[in-house]
């Protein structure tokens, strides 16, 4: 379980530039849990999940993982903390260029210790069984984000951030991508939290965030977590 207590993210150091990027969150996710954060450009969404995700750190407030208390960690702590417990997708891809599907994905199985047999296995269950040996420039853009869940799913995350996975994808390749991570959800019990602008991804959430100027607006239940 994820909690969140009195967390502010503050930019400028005086009175007059001072800027609230996220202001007095208090939240909780439990395990399990898909939970879509819904808002504008600017609300605030992305700084919230860099700060859940230990990316970055809060100007004020506590996260605790389980009762870890992450915005205390520092150095290798940190670091070992992030490794061992946090999956990330970008909107960007942010494959190595130079690295094969397969390649871009023993990067991250690396840090879990992830076997030959369990890489294979993703590709397959991402449909990529047969772009394995294909460098980046030879995937398309929904190839390529598939290849970016493989590679966040291999460090056997705790939790899974996705920060507008679908936003660089056409409407075909983002349900594609949204499902494979849906199902990963439902089938693992993976903890998910999405940042999006598109109401749509909150069809398969069991809570909905909504936010606006750094805070939450609503914070809705649409069906229990299993």
């Amino acid at each position: 379980m994820i909690s969140v207590k009195g967390v502010s993210k503050i930019f400028g150091e005086s009175a007059a530039n001072k800027m609230y990027a996220l202001k007095d969150i208090d939240l909780t996710i439990n395990a399990g849990e898909f939970v879509v954060v819904l808002g504008h450009s600017g609300a605030g969404k992305t700084t919230l999940i860099n700060i859940l995700s230990a990316l970055d750190t809060p100007t004020m407030g506590t996260v605790e993982y389980d009762g870890l208390n992450i915005t205390k960690l520092k150095g290798g702590k940190l670091t070992k903390f992030r490794k061992e417990n946090v999956g990330f997708i970008f909107q960007q891809f942010y494959l190595v260029p130079v690295l094969t599907a397969y390649e871009n994905i023993e990067i991250a199985a690396n840090m879990s210790k992830a076997t030959k047999h369990q890489i294979h296995e993703l590709l397959a269950r991402m449909h990529l069984t047969h772009k394995a040996n294909d460098y980046p420039f030879q995937l398309s853009g929904g190839e390529q984000q598939r290849v970016a869940v493989a590679r966040a799913l291999a460090k056997k995350p705790q939790v899974l951030f996705c920060d507008e996975p679908t936003g660089a994808l056409d409407e075909e390749n983002g349900r594609i991508v949204m499902s494979l991570i849906n199902g990963m959800n439902k089938q693992y019990g993976l903890t998910v939290v999405i940042v999006t602008h598109n109401p749509m991804l909150g069809s398969m959430a069991d809570r909905i965030i909504t936010m606006k100027n750094g805070m939450i607006l609503t914070n809705n239940v649409r069906k229990v977590a299993v």
